[in-house]
């Protein structure tokens, strides 16, 4: 079954807006991954940036606390942040690229760039019993230097994907991509997992990508929320995940 992890970050972002640096505000990330979990999520994510533009260091130490799925720790491979992390013993880290200028992760990480760093954050994970996650484009060289680090899992960056998903052979390409980077991830041993910019308009045509573990989505469902509410929009892209076979397709998008 295709699991979904859902991102609280966009929650925190709009309770900063108005209480940064106040001991208290809203919304409150917490309870709405309480909410989610409650409508089906089979996960919560929350990515701790460096600057804590929206996720700040007691909403993770509450998480931990609160939660009753599995925490997605996503992260830079950051010293700082290692600590944490490795305070906080999330179920599983996703180590991200992260740069202060950009409004959302804007690519994947350059895993063949930085093999020796990320094997030994990779080491001191595991040793913690921590999973470990990489976020990668669409890119096999990138996989496999994944497999070489020692990580379990990749998360493959759907982002491309979703900017020319109205674009039919601009989108069947990115497709193409992701098909073949989840057959290298699944070949080289890695489990695979996928996000951002995923909705519940592009999520369908996803299905042809095979070996996919979860999902992880938050942008547009916390948009969707404010119109029908967090429940109801967790559970509408529950239904768009329905009938994911895993097997690998033909690829017939229409």
């Amino acid at each position: 079954m295709l699991k979904l992890g859902v991102n609280i970050d966009h929650v925190a972002t709009l309770r900063q807006a108005r209480y940064r640096g106040m001991e208290r505000g809203e919304p409150d990330p917490i309870a709405a991954a309480l909410l989610c979990e409650q409508a089906g999520a089979h996960g919560i994510t929350a990515h701790l940036r460096e600057d804590r533009r929206h996720i700040i260091d007691r909403d993770i130490v509450a998480l931990r606390k609160a939660i009753r799925t599995r925490l997605n720790f996503e992260m830079a491979n950051a010293p700082e942040i290692v600590e944490i992390a490795l305070a906080v013993r999330p179920d599983i880290v996703c180590l991200v690229p992260e740069k202060r200028e950009e409004i959302s992760t804007e690519g994947g990480l350059d895993v063949v760039g930085h093999e020796a760093s990320l094997k030994e954050t990779i080491r001191l994970m595991k040793e913690s019993g921590i999973e470990v996650s990489l976020f990668v484009d669409p890119d096999l060289a990138q996989i496999e230097a994944s497999a070489r680090v020692g990580a379990q899992f990749i998360e493959l960056h759907t982002g491309a994907y979703a900017e020319v998903f109205h674009q039919k052979a601009e989108r069947n390409r990115e497709l193409e991509r992701l098909v073949a980077a989840a057959e290298r991830g699944y070949q080289v041993g890695l489990r695979v997992n996928a996000g951002h910019g995923l909705n519940r308009e592009n999520l369908p045509l996803l299905h042809v990508v095979p070996h996919l573990e979860e999902l992880n989505i938050g942008h547009s469902i916390i948009s969707r929320a404010i119109f029908v509410g967090l429940e109801k929009a967790v559970q509408e892209i529950l239904q768009a995940m329905e009938g994911y076979g895993g097997k690998p397709q033909t690829l017939s998008a229409p």
